[in-house]
């Protein structure tokens, strides 16, 4: 039964909160951020296939979205400030998450891991496509200090700003597109929004 227990484990990402060293007016789970940043890496996909001329296969980029975060269901969420304060916590922690993939992928019967790993563990060839999931990760943490703002929350300002640093940091043509022509339109209500 072990070999049956990667979709339960799954479900339980809606159990992770995001953020958890900062005032929430609104929370956030990791099942939530994953669906956004799936979206919005496809989008990027989408962009870069139709403005920039490349040949990204969106539904797979999509899917690394998906599945960018599940290793949280096990090492938890660590928050950035830690996560980056030097390489060797870096390099620990990402270690760490490789063996929280394989645990998850040792949880699927064995003729189904082949079909999953892609999404678990890193590819030379996938090199692209993360980055896009890097930046929309990157984005979707944008998309949330703008909400926490537009609620009054100041928490989120310096958050804000080293989130946008990351983000030009990472030199991505799509995220540029994505933040110039989409990012805007989250400020607006739902009634601006169906105009």
């Amino acid at each position: 039964m072990k070999h049956n227990s990667f979709y339960a484990m799954l479900a339980r990402m809606k159990y992770i909160e995001r953020w958890g060293l900062m005032r929430n007016s609104v929370r956030e789970n990791d099942s939530e951020h994953s669906l956004d940043v799936a979206i919005i890496a496809h989008a990027l996909a989408v962009i870069g296939n139709h403005r920039f001329g490349k040949h990204y296969d969106t539904e797979h980029v999509a899917l690394l979205g998906i599945f960018h975060d599940c290793t949280e269901i096990i090492t938890g969420d660590m928050p950035t400030p830690i996560k980056y304060e030097n390489q060797e916590l870096k390099d620990a922690y990402k270690q760490i998450e490789k063996q929280a993939a394989y645990r998850l992928l040792n949880m699927l019967p064995e003729d189904f891991r082949e079909e999953y790993e892609p999404y678990f563990i890193a590819r030379p060839n996938d090199k692209d496509a993360r980055l896009l999931v890097k930046a929309a990760d990157k984005i979707s943490a944008l998309i949330k200090c703008l909400e926490e703002a537009g609620n009054g929350n100041q928490e989120f300002k310096s958050a804000e700003l080293a989130t946008k640093s990351s983000l030009e940091a990472l030199q991505c043509e799509e995220a540029d597109l994505f933040i110039k022509e989409f990012l805007p339109m989250y400020r607006l209500t739902l009634d601006e929004l169906n105009q």
